[in-house]
């Protein structure tokens, strides 16, 4: 087992890490920029780094400096977060060349998945059902034109390298089918520094349902069953997720986490990864993506399984084997998470700044909250707006929304605006509450325009 590990990321994920690792007797490393120099996760370290000034690039995204930090500090492993170099390949290859244990994915399956055409390629040709579409669109548009007649008006364009929604375009016909494109590579290009697209069919009113897989270096894999992942914003930003779906019977549960099984076997993944799904009216499931590291909800389905994912990362990647196979997991209850986000509902979900003046924090059986804020802690323009994660728990449904509310009433931050309301505006809403949800909830049920 590793004796130092060196966290790459910052806020709750950092301190959710140094917790897992505090338990473990695993001493850890954090660094921070400029700007979090009293942050949380500085103050629970064993041991600290300046890595360099508050932009990302400069400072959490800087590789370089980063595994200088892990050499000069003795860490003899790195874990990324869930943050910007979590899916980088280069990352990971990094870390190998410098004999430190990257906690992820292999970098070959992070490349394979990193890029969202050939992952889905890679998918149809092991049988996972994918979205019909173009795994990738030409200068000029013409196949994706002809592809747009062919399956029918609206269609989606994707950047291939993309994420959380950048490089992604609606078309209903084919003048927005050419603007679209033309966006969406500019788009992609400035984000990620790869314009290259493809188009899918649009599928109408889904849900996105994500599989949570674990897998070993000795090539066992398993899942951890579903979270409903559908209430987010129209630029696929999350708000709130649940585990498990009220949509997904047993039957179907069983189907997507084969699914999600095969796709992690298709790229010889190793570690903790989600795998995500579309699922339309009919009950038909589609891959849509995977994200290569652990994600922002995985509270969720560690409160409905019981399982640590941070510890159960650590300790794959120190070459450990799952002790447990597919039949001894089960479901245990309902879970539902939170994002309390430093942003104004009003203003289109624009990002705040500023000081927390005041923070009292929810608590009581069934309740956890994943946080890094405390009062006197300046949220930065520089980072993610997310202040805390408040998770739920209950025997059913009904018990997790009613603990969540409960949680809810509780909550003060004071200092920058939030989403506080808004949240509690979702738990009391009628469809919410009959579970009757898909991606564009907000918009239709709750008249949220954004």
């Amino acid at each position: 087992m590793f004796k130092k590990i060196l966290i790459a990321d910052r806020g709750e994920i950092a301190v959710r890490i140094i917790r897992a690792c505090r338990e473990m007797k695993i001493a850890t490393v954090a660094i921070y920029s400029e700007a979090d120099e009293d942050a949380l996760h500085v103050r629970l370290a064993d041991e600290t780094v300046r890595i360099g000034p508050p932009p990302m690039r400069e400072s959490y995204l800087n590789i370089p400096n980063i595994i200088m930090a892990a050499v000069i500090t003795g860490a003899d492993a790195i874990h990324p977060g869930y943050g910007g170099l979590a899916e980088k390949p280069e990352f990971a290859e990094n870390c190998e060349a410098c004999n430190l244990t990257f906690i992820g994915p292999p970098p070959q399956a992070m490349e394979l998945m990193g890029n969202k055409a050939v992952a889905r390629q890679t998918m149809q040709e092991v049988g996972v059902p994918v979205v019909p579409g173009l795994n990738h669109c030409s200068d000029n548009g013409a196949e994706a034109l002809r592809f747009a007649e062919e399956v029918g008006y609206p269609v989606i364009i994707k950047a291939a390298a993309g994420g959380g929604g950048r490089g992604m375009r609606l078309a209903h016909n084919a003048e927005d089918l050419q603007r679209a494109i033309k966006t969406a590579r500019r788009e992609a290009e400035a984000a990620f520094g790869d314009g290259t697209v493809y188009v899918e069919k649009y599928i109408s009113e889904p849900r996105h349902i994500e599989v949570q897989i674990l897998a070993d270096q000795h090539g066992h894999v398993v899942h951890l069953f579903e979270r409903e992942c559908s209430i987010q914003t129209s630029y696929h930003q999350k708000m709130l997720e649940e585990a498990p779906s009220v949509a997904v019977n047993p039957a179907l549960r069983h189907r997507l986490g084969e699914a999600a099984v095969k796709a992690a076997r298709a790229v010889k993944y190793a570690n903790a990864g989600t795998v995500e799904f579309l699922l339309d009216q009919d009950n038909k499931f589609y891959f849509m993506e995977m994200n290569t590291r652990v994600q922002v909800e995985h509270p969720v389905t560690e409160c409905v399984t019981g399982l640590d994912l941070v510890k159960e990362q650590i300790r794959v990647a120190a070459g450990e084997r799952l002790p447990y196979r597919q039949r001894d997991l089960r479901l245990r209850g309902h879970a539902i998470e939170c994002r309390i986000m430093a942003v104004d509902p009003e203003q289109g979900f624009q990002p705040c700044t500023g000081e927390i003046t005041h923070c009292m924090l929810p608590g009581g059986i069934g309740v956890r909250v994943d946080t890094h804020i405390y009062p006197g802690y300046r949220v930065s323009s520089f980072y993610d707006p997310l202040l805390a994660k408040v998770i739920a728990w209950g025997s059913d449904r009904e018990e997790a929304i009613s603990r969540m509310e409960r949680a809810l009433q509780e909550l003060e931050i004071e200092g920058v605006k939030t989403n506080l309301d808004f949240h509690r505006r979702i738990l009391a809403n009628a469809f919410f509450r009959r579970g009757e949800i898909n991606t564009n909830f907000l918009q239709r049920r709750m008249g949220i325009a954004v």
